[in-house]
């Protein structure tokens, strides 16, 4: 079981960062490689489910242009705090 689990977050770290569209791969893959390694299955779950939806829906949900559906409304959020904590100034 244990061995799954890392196969999957393996999995999901090279298709957050390898997505075709520049933007997301520099979006999704240094959160992936921060975040993932420490999901457990249902938040593992949730994020690959986020990683089958196209990379301009991606895109458009993380710049906020866009609402997100509610089941991607988890990973999403985490992904909103990551980028802060990367880009916000310290106050």
């Amino acid at each position: 079981m244990q061995d799954a689990i890392v196969a999957r977050r393996k999995r999901a770290m090279l298709r957050a960062g390898r997505r075709g569209m520049r933007e997301a791969d520099l979006i999704l893959g240094p959160f992936a490689a921060a975040a993932v390694p420490a999901m457990d299955a249902a938040a593992l779950s949730a994020f690959e489910a986020l990683l089958e939806e196209t990379d301009r829906d991606l895109l458009s949900w993380v710049m906020e242009v866009a609402p997100p559906p509610a089941a991607h409304a988890g990973p999403l959020a985490a992904i909103a705090a990551f980028m802060r904590g990367r880009f916000d100034p310290p106050r």
